[in-house]
């Protein structure tokens, strides 16, 4: 269906527009300190009082921010104890809405689903959450979606991370910056948003039309558009060629020299970008960082943090068939996330660093929470789990296990908890509307002796896996 029908359904939430900050690398007053007010939470979600004015980077000193694939949350923990979760959906049928149950599926399901702006809109269908059935399938699963959508993995399947949200955090509410794909959600993450121009007028949505996505992408690359207004307006394919010049958490970091480095799979024409959000970075791509900030090897994460050489903050990106992106018959991201965890937690940095988990976007699965509010930029998106794990992840009630926080969170937040504890300013993007992720840490607590994740595959396997080429996604 054409996207302009669904457009009109922004027009009701231009209040949103009310959280826009126009600020730009402002200072903060004293690193690492976290600020009375966070922004607004959730009633039940409020931070501890000790928590306040803690100075974060007494104890967080490395932060690594783990990227996996096209999941929502209901996907992955809509059984989950405590968290906001569902056996059922809505599914549209003509004029009514059907209710269905989900069905339990591997993770290694063949089906993969439209994850772009119009999917996004056609799914909300004017906030019903009932349009998931109307997806385009695949190769591997043709025609319309139908009920597959409608499902969640078997826990079975992906001991790994229940196993973390067990004994660590899991967050129920972090939805993406906004309802778009890979490429856009990717650059959320070191950004906070695509806005491009000094006007601010229009933001990157969708991806590509070309690989690699980035510097490195053929002549003629182009991107698609929102222009702001409620509703904003898509124009496919009519953005600039995609290297681009916006300031990312890298500036803050850099104008302070705190490391960081981007971990991401190997592509076969040999620059390494063909699934790298620094590709898109102008001057990373054309500058030294690019040697020396930037690996095309997901597994030198292991090595780094046995050499003693982890950043301060990482973000890592897995090779394809690590990365839980359904439709590549893999059952190993899990186990390639706890790998990480596991040399984390078995190394000298426990103590200093938090691991966030998350997945990009909602890669056409169902999911029965509604975004609470809109923007100018097509967003929030639909929830995607998050994970945090560190020997101060807060815990239940002080009953020695993990804790479900129910504050809404959006990618921003994790670039706000990063810059806060190094006080590193704010880049301006979503990461001064968005509620920093400092609640989901409890630094009076004594902190937490490691215990191994338990996973099908080693760190072992993952080491001495040859690269797959393969984009980790293509939408």
């Amino acid at each position: 269906m054409a996207i302009s029908r669904y457009l009109a359904a922004f027009c009701s939430f231009s209040m949103a527009l009310a959280f826009a900050d126009c600020t730009r690398l402002q200072p903060q007053s004293a690193p690492g300190m976290v600020p009375a007010t966070t922004g607004a939470l959730p009633a039940g979600g409020a931070m501890p009082a000790r928590l306040r004015a803690v100075r974060v980077a007494r104890y967080i000193r490395h932060v690594v921010i783990v990227v996996q694939e096209n999941r929502t949350f209901d996907n992955l923990f809509a059984t989950f104890p405590g968290a906001d979760g569902t056996r059922y959906g809505e599914m549209k049928s003509g004029s009514k809405e059907v209710r269905i149950e989900l069905k339990s599926v591997p993770l290694d399901g063949l089906c993969d689903f439209g994850h772009g702006y119009g999917n996004y809109l056609s799914d909300y269908d004017h906030g019903l959450m009932d349009g998931f059935n109307l997806e385009g399938g695949s190769k591997k699963c043709p025609g319309k979606a139908g009920a597959a959508p409608y499902q969640y993995v078997s826990p079975s399947q992906i001991r790994p991370y229940w196993e973390m949200a067990h004994q660590y955090v899991l967050a129920d509410h972090l939805f993406t910056t906004q309802g778009s794909g890979s490429f856009t959600a990717h650059q959320d993450l070191i950004a906070g948003g695509t806005t491009i121009g000094t006007a601010q007028t229009v933001a990157l949505v969708d991806f590509p039309t070309h690989f690699p996505w980035g510097c490195d992408a053929p002549a003629g690359t182009v991107t698609s558009l929102l222009i702001a207004g409620a509703p904003p307006k898509y124009e496919s394919d009519a953005g600039p060629f995609p290297c681009l010049k916006y300031a990312t958490l890298r500036d803050l970091l850099d104008a302070r020299s705190i490391t960081w480095k981007y971990y991401s799979p190997p592509e076969p024409h040999g620059t390494g970008a063909l699934w790298d959000a620094f590709d898109a970075i102008k001057a990373v791509r054309e500058g030294t960082e690019w040697k020396t900030n930037v690996t095309h090897q997901p597994t030198v994460i292991f090595s780094d943090i046995s050499n003693g050489t982890l950043p301060a903050v990482s973000w890592v990106v897995p090779d394809d068939v690590n990365s839980d992106h359904p439709g590549d018959a893999s059952d190993a991201g899990p186990s390639w996330v706890a790998s990480i965890v596991n040399a984390v937690g078995e190394s000298k940095y426990w103590h200093s660093t938090a691991v966030i988990v998350v997945w990009d976007d909602w890669g056409g699965f169902y999911d029965h929470v509604r975004p609470p509010f809109f923007d100018r930029w097509g967003g929030l998106g639909f929830r995607v789990p998050m994970l945090i794990v560190s020997a101060y992840s807060r815990e239940e009630n002080s009953k020695h296990h993990g804790y479900v926080s129910h504050t809404q969170y959006e990618f921003g937040s994790i670039l706000k908890f990063v810059e806060n504890i190094w006080g590193l300013g704010r880049l301006g993007t979503t990461d001064s509307r968005a509620t920093s992720i400092v609640d989901c840490f409890d630094f009076a607590q004594s902190p937490r002796t490691f215990k191994r994740i338990s996973s099908s595959y080693s760190r072992e396997y993952f080491e001495h896996q040859p690269p797959s080429y393969e984009p980790v996604d293509s939408e």
